[in-house]
């Protein structure tokens, strides 16, 4: 209760300032300035701006009406700037408020369906909708007004498939995922080391006709473009935000990299560490575990191997917490579920401590995610369970 009025309370008074500024002189949802902008190229005729940082710029600059030093860059494919488009007439805060608004009935509707699933939460609705309200992923994302409510909807569906037997359906939604492709650097082997071969080729084909539609829509200049950006910020992901990356991402890359001054050795650990998460998840998915552990932990992997993700992706981790917060209440007795239950309490507060990143030099989020992957790895035989 506590974070969310503090939360919810930052955010009323900050916006409560009439015009596009709030009152730390902030452009409200400014995150969200690229895909109007990028609508309107995409209306205009001029799809091949979309990745040119000038252009977006001097948008940028036209649509505030004064100078700013706002500095964005367009790192999506150019499909996502397509639901826009409708809206590209309206001004910039109305777009975006119709925008966050639509996002947060993604998400409120996706914790409802979730909490359907999960019956040791049911007396305790209450308080899970005052933590849904409380987490610190949604406050991030509202105020940068940001598209991580997408992300959330496609691990949410793709569960629900799983739950009811459809996993190529569920396949179909995780391939979805492609419109931020770093959230699939791990889902595909984590599933082919499972032989999960239907799942795999569902997500594989779903991913690749998105792109396949996209080139045929867009064009090979248009694609060559998104390929430049997409593969110079997998080799940099630090270039994803201007400024003090390492500390807002929340991934095993970040992890290295605010460790290790040697970008060698970051790139070593960081591909070592991963195949050790990709290998865990895969003998948890492989196993007779109940799905909420085999979901949770292809889940766990997405985030962990993800090279750039900033706390408001980490809305996408929401199905994870509150499946794996049903199965602490229906297993108290197991020697782990204590120790699960005080992991996913930090796995939801620990993002707020990011930027204590820049002195520490650890990101504890990534150390507690890891743990709750190893502890889920513990109790995956049916010994355990």
């Amino acid at each position: 209760m506590i974070l969310a009025v503090c939360l919810w309370g930052v955010c009323a008074i900050d916006f409560s300032t009439p015009g596009l500024y709030d009152r730390a002189g902030n452009i409200k949802f400014q995150d969200f300035l690229q895909f109007p902008i990028s609508a309107r190229l995409i209306v205009q005729g001029h799809a091949t701006d979309l990745y040119d940082d000038e252009v977006l710029a001097e948008n940028i600059r036209a649509m505030v009406g004064s100078r700013t030093n706002v500095l964005l860059r367009y790192f999506y494919g150019p499909q996502v700037a397509l639901p826009f488009v409708p809206l590209a007439h309206l001004p910039f805060l109305v777009q975006a408020t119709i925008w966050v608004t639509l996002s947060l009935l993604m998400y409120f509707g996706s914790v409802y369906l979730l909490s359907a699933t999960t019956p040791n939460l049911v007396p305790h609705r209450r308080l899970l909708a005052l933590c849904a309200l409380a987490y610190p992923p949604l406050f991030h994302f509202f105020v940068r007004g940001q598209v991580s409510a997408v992300l959330l909807v496609c691990f949410t569906a793709a569960y629900l498939c799983f739950r009811l037997g459809h996993d190529l359906i569920a396949g179909i939604f995780l391939g979805c995922l492609a419109f931020k492709p770093q959230f699939l650097v791990a889902i595909p082997f984590v599933l082919l080391l499972a032989q999960a071969w239907k799942i795999l080729a569902a997500v594989t084909t779903s991913a690749a006709l998105q792109l396949i539609l996209t080139y045929i829509y867009f064009g090979r200049e248009v694609m060559r473009r998104y390929l430049k950006v997409l593969l110079d910020s997998a080799a940099e992901p630090a270039t994803t935000e201007l400024s003090l990356s390492g500390i807002q991402m929340h991934s095993l890359r970040s992890f290295w990299d605010l460790l290790l001054p040697w970008p060698h050795v970051v790139w070593f650990f960081y591909l070592l560490s991963s195949f050790v998460v990709i290998a865990t998840a895969a003998a948890i998915w492989k196993s007779s575990a109940p799905l909420a552990i085999r979901f949770s932990a292809l889940l766990l992997a997405a985030v962990l191997v993800n090279p750039h993700i900033y706390i408001y992706d980490l809305l996408a981790l929401a199905p994870g917490l509150l499946l794996l917060a049903d199965w602490v209440l229906d297993k108290r007795k197991h020697r782990q579920a204590s120790v699960l239950g005080l992991l996913l309490y930090l796995a939801v507060i620990c993002p707020l401590f990011g930027p204590l990143a820049h002195w520490t030099h650890i990101q504890l989020s990534v150390v507690i995610f890891a743990a709750i992957l190893w502890v889920l790895q513990s109790v995956r035989s049916p010994t355990c369970l």
